[in-house]
Formats: structure tokens, C-alpha cells, sequence
């Protein structure tokens, strides 16, 4: 399966239509969050993203809205948004799981989710999966321009116990293109650039 996966497109539109280009040569599409910026204008590139010509997988990220996304995503046959839940596409299991974990930003507009809420809604993740999610494991393609580690414990503690094939995500802006490794898991914060994976 080729995986054709991005992050943080934060309204941008041309990276979205090269996005949809690219689509054509993936078999699954991967949208690790933040398609909006402050909670505003996710729909400008959801609508583009709809063109995709593959399933595709998202998250939402902190700058998003979960129900909104819920409510562009409700009539994309082909969209599956993620929340604490998986799915099957050609045999791979993919998990998801959004937000900005834990939370360390108190604008109005910031979804977050505490550690013990994301530790509970990962239980489910099955093993081997292909996990998605906005916020990094804590120590792993989480490096913050100040030299702060801003990922997740959960997220971590759900891959040491999980081993997922990949776990792909965004959030941390500085981390974009960084990769790491967990045991059998590979760990890379995306961007919004065209990133592929093979599993």
C-alpha cells in the first residue's frame, strides 16, 4: 500500500491542490490536522481535498474544530475522520487520534485533550496499525524551537505498547520533516509537503 500523507495545511489551497494531484498515485491519503488556522477556514481546503482519488484518513488538529470537521466530512464517502477510532482500507488498519496533546495553549480557539483522556481514548488503537496523530510522542519529532519536547506521553505510551507500523503526524511547526524511530515504529512529523510511505 502506498501511503501519500501531509500536515498543517493551515488554509493553503495550492498545497491542497497538489495534494489532490499527487492522490492519483496513492492508494490511501493521510491528513494529520490543523486545516484551519485559529479555528477558521478549514473548509477552504477540505473542499479541495474531496477531489482526492483515493480514500483518505484525517485528524483534527488544535486550530481545527472536531464538529465541524465531523459535519465537511459527513457526505465524503471516501473521508474518514478520526477521533479515537480505527479503520480497515485494503487490509491496514488506521487509527486516529486529534487535538493538541496535552493542552499548552489557552487561546478560545485551541482543542485540546488532557493526557488521561488521550491515554483512554488510545486503548483502542490496535496493534500494528497506521496511527495518526496531530501532536507527536513526547522526545520524538517533538523538538520546539526553544529546545522544548512538546509531544504527547500518551501518544508515546500507546506506541511502546501498540508498535504501530508508522505513526504519522504535525503540530510542531519546528519538527516539520523530522523522523525517529520506536522500536519497530517510525515516527515523522509531516508538514505540509508531499510525504510517502510504503506498508
Amino acid at each position: 500500500m502506498k501511503i501519500l500523507a501531509f500536515s498543517d495545511l493551515h488554509r493553503d489551497v495550492a498545497v491542497a491542490r497538489m495534494i489532490v494531484e499527487a492522490s492519483g498515485n496513492a492508494d490511501v491519503l493521510v491528513g494529520a490536522g490543523d486545516f484551519a488556522t485559529k479555528g477558521k477556514g478549514a473548509g477552504e481546503t477540505i473542499e479541495i481535498l474531496k477531489s482526492a482519488k483515493c480514500p483518505t484518513v484525517l485528524v483534527s488538529g488544535n486550530h481545527d474544530r472536531h464538529a465541524e470537521l465531523k459535519q465537511m466530512c459527513s457526505r465524503w464517502s471516501d473521508g474518514h475522520l478520526l477521533h479515537g477510532q480505527s479503520i480497515v482500507l485494503d487490509g491496514v488498519a488506521f487509527f486516529g487520534l486529534g487535538s493538541e496533546i496535552p493542552k499548552r495553549n489557552d487561546e478560545h480557539w485551541n482543542e485540546a485533550l488532557g493526557e488521561e483522556e488521550a491515554a483512554k481514548m488510545l486503548v483502542d488503537c490496535p496493534h500494528n496499525a497506521v496511527v495518526v496523530t496531530h501532536t507527536p510522542p513526547k522526545g520524538y519529532a517533538d523538538l520546539q524551537r526553544n529546545g522544548a519536547h512538546e509531544g504527547s506521553v500518551a501518544i508515546l505510551n500507546a506506541i511502546r505498547d501498540k508498535q504501530p507500523i508508522l505513526n504519522l503526524c504535525g503540530h510542531i511547526h519546528f519538527s516539520w520533516g523530522a523522523a525517529a524511530q520506536i522500536g519497530d515504529t517510525q515516527i515523522v512529523n509531516l508538514g505540509p509537503t508531499l510525504n510517502w510511505f510504503e506498508v
